[in-house]
Protein backbone atom coordinates (compact mmCIF):
# COMPACT_ATOMS: atom_id res chain seq x y z
CA UNK A 1 0.00 0.00 0.00
CA UNK A 2 1.14 3.52 -0.62
CA UNK A 3 -0.29 6.63 1.01
CA UNK A 4 0.61 10.27 1.32
CA UNK A 5 4.27 11.04 1.76
CA UNK A 6 4.90 12.23 5.36
CA UNK A 7 6.00 15.79 4.59
CA UNK A 8 5.82 18.10 7.61
CA UNK A 9 4.23 21.50 7.30
CA UNK A 10 5.83 24.41 9.16
CA UNK A 11 7.69 23.73 12.42
CA UNK A 12 5.12 21.47 14.03
CA UNK A 13 6.55 18.93 16.46
CA UNK A 14 5.58 15.28 16.28
CA UNK A 15 3.21 13.86 18.90
CA UNK A 16 4.60 11.32 21.34
CA UNK A 17 1.27 10.81 23.08
CA UNK A 18 -2.44 11.36 22.50
CA UNK A 19 -5.10 12.74 24.82
CA UNK A 20 -8.68 11.49 24.86
CA UNK A 21 -11.24 14.25 25.26
CA UNK A 22 -14.47 12.32 24.65
CA UNK A 23 -15.75 12.75 28.19
CA UNK A 24 -14.09 16.07 29.02
CA UNK A 25 -17.45 17.89 29.00
CA UNK A 26 -19.02 15.32 31.33
CA UNK A 27 -16.76 15.75 34.37
CA UNK A 28 -19.60 15.47 36.90
CA UNK A 29 -21.00 12.33 35.26
CA UNK A 30 -17.73 10.46 34.98
CA UNK A 31 -18.11 8.55 38.30
CA UNK A 32 -21.60 7.47 37.22
CA UNK A 33 -20.32 6.44 33.78
CA UNK A 34 -17.53 4.48 35.49
CA UNK A 35 -20.05 2.44 37.48
CA UNK A 36 -22.31 1.86 34.46
CA UNK A 37 -19.49 0.75 32.14
CA UNK A 38 -17.93 -1.41 34.86
CA UNK A 39 -21.22 -3.25 35.39
CA UNK A 40 -21.67 -3.73 31.64
CA UNK A 41 -18.09 -4.98 31.29
CA UNK A 42 -18.41 -7.50 34.12
CA UNK A 43 -21.78 -8.64 32.79
CA UNK A 44 -20.29 -9.17 29.33
CA UNK A 45 -17.31 -11.12 30.62
CA UNK A 46 -19.44 -13.31 32.90
CA UNK A 47 -22.11 -13.88 30.22
CA UNK A 48 -19.61 -15.00 27.59
CA UNK A 49 -17.71 -17.15 30.08
CA UNK A 50 -21.02 -18.79 31.03
CA UNK A 51 -21.72 -19.63 27.38
CA UNK A 52 -18.23 -21.09 26.91
CA UNK A 53 -18.49 -23.20 30.06
CA UNK A 54 -21.99 -24.44 29.22
CA UNK A 55 -20.87 -25.55 25.77
CA UNK A 56 -17.73 -27.13 27.21
CA UNK A 57 -19.59 -29.32 29.77
CA UNK A 58 -22.66 -30.14 27.67
CA UNK A 59 -22.10 -32.95 25.12
CA UNK A 60 -25.15 -32.22 22.98
CA UNK A 61 -23.82 -28.69 22.37
CA UNK A 62 -20.63 -30.05 20.78
CA UNK A 63 -21.79 -29.13 17.27
CA UNK A 64 -20.41 -26.77 14.59
CA UNK A 65 -22.85 -23.98 15.49
CA UNK A 66 -21.67 -23.92 19.11
CA UNK A 67 -18.03 -24.32 18.11
CA UNK A 68 -18.35 -21.00 16.26
CA UNK A 69 -20.29 -19.53 19.18
CA UNK A 70 -17.37 -20.33 21.50
CA UNK A 71 -15.05 -18.52 19.07
CA UNK A 72 -17.44 -15.57 19.00
CA UNK A 73 -17.65 -15.44 22.81
CA UNK A 74 -13.85 -15.49 23.17
CA UNK A 75 -13.60 -12.79 20.53
CA UNK A 76 -16.22 -10.60 22.25
CA UNK A 77 -14.38 -10.84 25.58
CA UNK A 78 -11.12 -9.77 23.92
CA UNK A 79 -12.95 -7.10 21.92
CA UNK A 80 -14.50 -5.33 24.91
CA UNK A 81 -11.31 -5.79 26.96
CA UNK A 82 -9.30 -3.94 24.30
CA UNK A 83 -11.32 -0.78 24.98
CA UNK A 84 -13.29 -0.71 28.23
CA UNK A 85 -10.63 -1.24 30.97
CA UNK A 86 -8.61 1.69 29.68
CA UNK A 87 -11.78 3.79 29.39
CA UNK A 88 -12.62 2.95 33.03
CA UNK A 89 -9.19 4.14 34.16
CA UNK A 90 -9.55 7.37 32.20
CA UNK A 91 -12.92 8.03 33.83
CA UNK A 92 -11.15 8.13 37.20
CA UNK A 93 -8.08 10.20 36.32
CA UNK A 94 -7.72 13.78 35.18
CA UNK A 95 -5.06 13.20 32.52
CA UNK A 96 -6.42 10.83 29.88
CA UNK A 97 -3.34 10.16 27.77
CA UNK A 98 -1.92 7.24 25.82
CA UNK A 99 1.44 6.88 24.08
CA UNK A 100 1.56 6.58 20.31
CA UNK A 101 2.81 3.02 20.72
CA UNK A 102 0.01 2.19 23.16
CA UNK A 103 -2.51 3.70 20.75
CA UNK A 104 -1.13 1.57 17.93
CA UNK A 105 -1.35 -1.57 20.08
CA UNK A 106 -4.96 -0.85 20.98
CA UNK A 107 -5.86 -0.20 17.36
CA UNK A 108 -4.15 -3.42 16.24
CA UNK A 109 -6.15 -5.54 18.70
CA UNK A 110 -9.44 -3.75 18.15
CA UNK A 111 -9.25 -3.75 14.34
CA UNK A 112 -8.08 -7.38 14.09
CA UNK A 113 -10.91 -8.56 16.33
CA UNK A 114 -13.46 -6.45 14.44
CA UNK A 115 -12.59 -7.93 11.05
CA UNK A 116 -12.33 -11.43 12.51
CA UNK A 117 -15.87 -11.07 13.84
CA UNK A 118 -17.09 -10.14 10.35
CA UNK A 119 -15.61 -13.37 9.00
CA UNK A 120 -16.84 -15.50 11.91
CA UNK A 121 -20.39 -14.26 11.44
CA UNK A 122 -20.14 -15.25 7.76
CA UNK A 123 -18.91 -18.73 8.78
CA UNK A 124 -21.84 -19.04 11.19
CA UNK A 125 -24.26 -18.05 8.41
CA UNK A 126 -22.72 -20.74 6.17
CA UNK A 127 -23.24 -23.27 8.96
CA UNK A 128 -26.95 -22.38 9.16
CA UNK A 129 -27.20 -22.52 5.35
CA UNK A 130 -25.80 -26.05 5.24
CA UNK A 131 -27.93 -27.19 8.21
CA UNK A 132 -31.20 -26.00 6.65
CA UNK A 133 -30.59 -26.28 2.91
CA UNK A 134 -28.45 -29.46 2.87
CA UNK A 135 -29.29 -31.32 6.10
CA UNK A 136 -28.38 -34.76 4.71
CA UNK A 137 -24.84 -33.59 3.94
CA UNK A 138 -24.41 -31.50 7.10
CA UNK A 139 -22.02 -33.83 8.93
CA UNK A 140 -19.82 -34.05 5.82
CA UNK A 141 -19.86 -30.38 4.84
CA UNK A 142 -19.43 -29.17 8.42
CA UNK A 143 -17.01 -31.79 9.73
CA UNK A 144 -14.58 -30.80 12.53
CA UNK A 145 -11.68 -30.19 10.08
CA UNK A 146 -13.90 -27.90 7.98
CA UNK A 147 -15.01 -25.95 11.07
CA UNK A 148 -11.40 -25.55 12.20
CA UNK A 149 -10.41 -24.28 8.75
CA UNK A 150 -13.27 -21.76 8.65
CA UNK A 151 -12.36 -20.45 12.10
CA UNK A 152 -8.65 -20.33 11.21
CA UNK A 153 -9.33 -18.43 7.98
CA UNK A 154 -11.45 -15.92 9.92
CA UNK A 155 -8.69 -15.22 12.43
CA UNK A 156 -5.89 -15.19 9.84
CA UNK A 157 -7.82 -12.78 7.60
CA UNK A 158 -8.31 -10.40 10.51
CA UNK A 159 -4.66 -10.54 11.56
CA UNK A 160 -3.14 -10.17 8.08
CA UNK A 161 -5.43 -7.46 6.68
CA UNK A 162 -5.65 -5.26 9.75
CA UNK A 163 -1.97 -5.63 10.69
CA UNK A 164 -1.06 -4.28 7.26
CA UNK A 165 -3.58 -1.44 7.47
CA UNK A 166 -2.70 -0.32 11.01
CA UNK A 167 1.04 -0.53 10.35
CA UNK A 168 0.50 1.69 7.33
CA UNK A 169 -1.56 4.20 9.35
CA UNK A 170 1.17 4.56 11.97
CA UNK A 171 3.78 5.42 9.34
CA UNK A 172 2.01 8.79 9.20
CA UNK A 173 3.44 11.68 11.27
CA UNK A 174 1.09 12.97 13.99
CA UNK A 175 1.41 16.50 15.27
CA UNK A 176 -0.53 19.33 16.87
CA UNK A 177 -2.31 19.03 20.23
CA UNK A 178 -2.71 15.26 19.90
CA UNK A 179 -6.28 15.45 21.19
CA UNK A 180 -8.49 12.57 20.05
CA UNK A 181 -12.20 13.33 19.99
CA UNK A 182 -12.93 9.82 21.16
CA UNK A 183 -12.56 7.45 24.13
CA UNK A 184 -10.21 4.98 22.40
CA UNK A 185 -7.89 4.80 19.39
CA UNK A 186 -10.36 4.23 16.58
CA UNK A 187 -9.08 4.50 13.02
CA UNK A 188 -10.64 7.67 11.65
CA UNK A 189 -10.20 9.90 14.76
CA UNK A 190 -6.49 9.00 14.80
CA UNK A 191 -5.99 9.50 11.05
CA UNK A 192 -7.44 13.02 11.46
CA UNK A 193 -4.45 13.91 13.66
CA UNK A 194 -1.93 13.32 10.88
CA UNK A 195 -0.15 16.50 9.79
CA UNK A 196 -0.09 15.52 6.11
CA UNK A 197 -2.74 15.19 3.45
CA UNK A 198 -4.51 11.91 4.27
CA UNK A 199 -7.05 11.92 1.44
CA UNK A 200 -5.32 8.99 -0.29
CA UNK A 201 -5.09 7.12 3.00
CA UNK A 202 -8.78 7.65 3.70
CA UNK A 203 -9.72 6.38 0.24
CA UNK A 204 -7.72 3.19 0.81
CA UNK A 205 -9.18 2.76 4.32
CA UNK A 206 -12.65 3.15 2.85
CA UNK A 207 -11.87 0.65 0.07
CA UNK A 208 -10.56 -1.90 2.58
CA UNK A 209 -13.67 -1.41 4.70
CA UNK A 210 -15.94 -1.95 1.69
CA UNK A 211 -14.04 -5.05 0.58
CA UNK A 212 -13.54 -6.81 3.90
CA UNK A 213 -16.72 -5.70 5.69
CA UNK A 214 -19.09 -5.99 2.74
CA UNK A 215 -17.73 -9.30 1.40
CA UNK A 216 -18.69 -11.27 4.56
CA UNK A 217 -21.94 -9.28 4.67
CA UNK A 218 -22.68 -10.30 1.09
CA UNK A 219 -22.02 -13.96 1.92
CA UNK A 220 -24.35 -13.69 4.92
CA UNK A 221 -27.11 -12.14 2.78
CA UNK A 222 -26.73 -14.84 0.11
CA UNK A 223 -26.87 -17.57 2.77
CA UNK A 224 -30.04 -16.19 4.29
CA UNK A 225 -31.74 -15.66 0.95
CA UNK A 226 -31.24 -19.38 0.28
CA UNK A 227 -32.31 -20.22 3.84
CA UNK A 228 -35.52 -18.18 3.56
CA UNK A 229 -36.36 -19.78 0.22
CA UNK A 230 -35.84 -23.24 1.72
CA UNK A 231 -37.87 -22.45 4.84
CA UNK A 232 -40.80 -21.16 2.78
CA UNK A 233 -40.93 -24.52 0.99
CA UNK A 234 -41.44 -26.42 4.26
CA UNK A 235 -45.10 -27.48 4.26
CA UNK A 236 -45.85 -27.30 8.00
CA UNK A 237 -45.90 -24.12 10.07
CA UNK A 238 -44.21 -25.98 12.92
CA UNK A 239 -41.36 -27.03 10.64
CA UNK A 240 -40.92 -23.49 9.33
CA UNK A 241 -40.87 -22.08 12.87
CA UNK A 242 -38.35 -24.67 14.06
CA UNK A 243 -36.04 -23.99 11.11
CA UNK A 244 -36.23 -20.23 11.52
CA UNK A 245 -35.68 -20.42 15.31
CA UNK A 246 -32.22 -21.93 14.71
CA UNK A 247 -31.24 -18.76 12.83
CA UNK A 248 -32.97 -16.03 14.84
CA UNK A 249 -30.15 -15.48 17.36
CA UNK A 250 -27.55 -15.21 14.61
CA UNK A 251 -29.72 -12.78 12.62
CA UNK A 252 -30.03 -10.48 15.66
CA UNK A 253 -26.28 -10.54 16.31
CA UNK A 254 -25.49 -9.85 12.65
CA UNK A 255 -27.98 -6.96 12.57
CA UNK A 256 -26.46 -5.36 15.67
CA UNK A 257 -22.87 -5.77 14.53
CA UNK A 258 -23.26 -4.79 10.89
CA UNK A 259 -25.72 -2.01 11.62
CA UNK A 260 -23.13 -0.10 13.64
CA UNK A 261 -20.13 -1.19 11.53
CA UNK A 262 -21.67 -0.06 8.24
CA UNK A 263 -22.80 3.23 9.78
CA UNK A 264 -19.33 3.89 11.19
CA UNK A 265 -16.91 2.79 8.48
CA UNK A 266 -18.84 3.17 5.24
CA UNK A 267 -20.21 6.68 5.62
CA UNK A 268 -18.39 9.57 3.90
CA UNK A 269 -15.87 11.66 5.82
CA UNK A 270 -18.20 14.67 5.81
CA UNK A 271 -20.77 12.68 7.79
CA UNK A 272 -18.33 11.90 10.62
CA UNK A 273 -18.79 14.06 13.72
CA UNK A 274 -17.27 13.47 17.19
CA UNK A 275 -20.71 12.91 18.74
CA UNK A 276 -21.92 10.37 16.16
CA UNK A 277 -18.55 8.59 16.21
CA UNK A 278 -18.66 8.25 20.00
CA UNK A 279 -22.27 7.09 20.04
CA UNK A 280 -21.82 4.40 17.40
CA UNK A 281 -18.50 3.34 18.97
CA UNK A 282 -20.24 2.78 22.30
CA UNK A 283 -22.73 0.57 20.48
CA UNK A 284 -20.20 -1.76 18.88
CA UNK A 285 -17.58 -1.74 21.67
CA UNK A 286 -19.84 -1.93 24.75
CA UNK A 287 -23.50 -2.58 23.97
CA UNK A 288 -23.23 -5.26 21.26
CA UNK A 289 -20.77 -7.52 23.17
CA UNK A 290 -23.07 -7.24 26.22
CA UNK A 291 -26.19 -8.17 24.25
CA UNK A 292 -24.71 -11.21 22.50
CA UNK A 293 -24.78 -13.47 25.60
CA UNK A 294 -28.35 -12.36 26.30
CA UNK A 295 -29.43 -13.13 22.74
CA UNK A 296 -27.80 -16.56 22.69
CA UNK A 297 -29.19 -17.57 26.10
CA UNK A 298 -32.70 -16.12 26.13
CA UNK A 299 -33.50 -16.98 22.49
CA UNK A 300 -31.80 -20.37 22.29
CA UNK A 301 -33.69 -23.37 23.66
CA UNK A 302 -30.66 -25.67 23.67
CA UNK A 303 -28.52 -23.23 25.67
CA UNK A 304 -31.38 -22.61 28.11
CA UNK A 305 -31.87 -26.36 28.53
CA UNK A 306 -28.15 -26.86 29.13
CA UNK A 307 -28.19 -24.09 31.74
CA UNK A 308 -31.18 -25.64 33.51
CA UNK A 309 -29.51 -29.05 33.56
CA UNK A 310 -26.27 -27.68 34.97
CA UNK A 311 -27.98 -25.54 37.62
CA UNK A 312 -30.31 -28.38 38.67
CA UNK A 313 -27.41 -30.87 38.60
CA UNK A 314 -29.39 -33.27 36.45
CA UNK A 315 -27.43 -35.90 34.50
CA UNK A 316 -26.87 -34.86 30.93
CA UNK A 317 -28.60 -36.89 28.30
CA UNK A 318 -28.18 -36.84 24.56
CA UNK A 319 -30.77 -34.75 22.76
CA UNK A 320 -31.97 -35.58 19.26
Amino acid sequence: MSGSEPTMSGNQSLCTKFTFVAFSSLAELQPVLFVVFLIVYLFTMCGNLLIICLIWVTPFLHTPMYFFLVNLSILEMCYITSVVPQMLVHLLVETKTISVGGCAAQMYVFAILGLTECCLLAAMAYDRFVAICHPLHYTLLMSPPVCLKLAAVSWITGVVVESAQITWIFTLPFCGTGEIQHFFCDIMPVVKLACVDTSHNEIVIFAISVLFIMSPCFLILCSYLRIIRTILRIPSATGRHKAFSTCSSHILVVSLFYGTALFTYLQPKSAHTPDTDKTTALMYTVVTPALNPVIYTLRNKEVKEAFQRVTHRNPLRQVD
